[in-house]
């Protein structure tokens, strides 16, 4: 029997070479892996995610007030977004090659927040501004007429449908840039080139937060495989097994710090997970990822946090 994660990849392997790859993605996860739902499970991992930017910022900033955010990989629901919206921000932006969302995702994220918050359950990820909850009970009764341009402007979110090494926006315009899950899948020649954007962008005393997810991303899907299983292919073998509607570019946490030196961007803390060096050890680690220590080969997830220096 073939394993799902084999099946997976040859359907995407196929569909990156179709037009309109990415529409077509969507509805093989919609309605065949079921990966694009707003459930409760992601909702609140995104919300995780927001809970730590915002603590960065905290952490980190000189001082002054957030007034403007960047994200890195829009996605279909914009849960950090719109957190960042509660949180108080003023102009907040979300950048992608691709728009995935729609006004009925911005909807359905509404409605989950507005959940969260009449369960007492937001509190404990966004301290939430009441005038701003308040726009949200407001959009989310009128129903289906506002529109996405209507519903993105009164949430003071803006998506950039741009390439991210090139954005339209000022030197040191933006107080607070940060990403969830996305780093990934973006192979190294071209998050060089965001990684020196972001520094470019990001204002003198700012902040910067990633999430990196260093996984197979097939194993999220197939038990079968743990989440080293990725590493035991050559490049030349991951090539043919890897596709561009989800890309996996393999980085380990030190290909990250390499590209975080080159582009000059400082790393002020790490928050990294060690992993499973356990069940590193079950899979042949290919000699293209034994020039790193087994402990930096194991790490899963991390965040890299910066202190934009004045």
């Amino acid at each position: 029997m073939i394993q799902k994660w084999v099946l997976k990849a040859i359907v995407q392997k196929i569909i990156s070479f179709l037009p309109y790859s990415q529409r077509i993605n969507y509805f093989f996860q919609k309605y065949v892996t079921k990966g694009v739902f707003l459930s409760d499970a992601y909702f609140e991992d995104r919300l995780e995610h927001a809970r730590h930017h915002i603590g960065a910022w905290e952490r980190f900033s000189d001082g002054a007030p957030l007034r403007s955010t960047l994200e890195l990989g829009a996605g279909w629901y914009p849960v950090v977004p719109i957190a960042m919206f509660l949180y108080g921000a003023e102009e907040i932006r979300t950048a992608d090659i691709t728009l995935l969302t729609n006004a009925g995702h911005l909807r359905t994220t509404l409605r989950k927040f507005l959940e969260y918050a009449d369960q007492g359950k937001l509190e404990v990820f966004v301290p939430a501004r009441p005038e701003r909850l308040e726009t949200l009970r407001q959009l989310a009764a009128e129903g289906d007429r506002p529109d996405f341009e209507a519903l993105t402007q009164a949430l003071h979110i803006r998506y950039l449908v741009q390439d991210a090494r090139r954005l339209h926006l000022p030197d040191g315009s933006i107080d607070l840039v940060h990403s969830n899950n996305t780093f990934e899948h973006i192979y190294p020649e071209i998050l060089s080139g965001i990684l020196r954007e972001f520094r470019r962008i990001a204002r003198p005393g700012g902040v910067q937060s990633h999430f990196i997810d260093l996984s197979d991303h097939f194993a999220h899907f197939d038990t079968s495989i743990n989440i080293y299983h990725f590493l035991r292919f050559s490049p030349a073998a991951w090539a043919w097994i890897d596709n561009s509607v989800q890309p996996l570019n393999r980085l380990r946490i030190p290909d990250y710090r390499r590209l975080y030196r080159e582009a000059g961007l400082p790393i002020t803390e790490e928050n990294l997970r060690p992993g499973d060096l356990d069940a590193l050890r079950k899979v042949p680690v290919h000699p293209f990822f034994q020039t790193n220590t087994e402990a930096e080969n194991a790490v899963s997830h991390g965040y890299f946090f910066s202190k934009m220096e004045k």
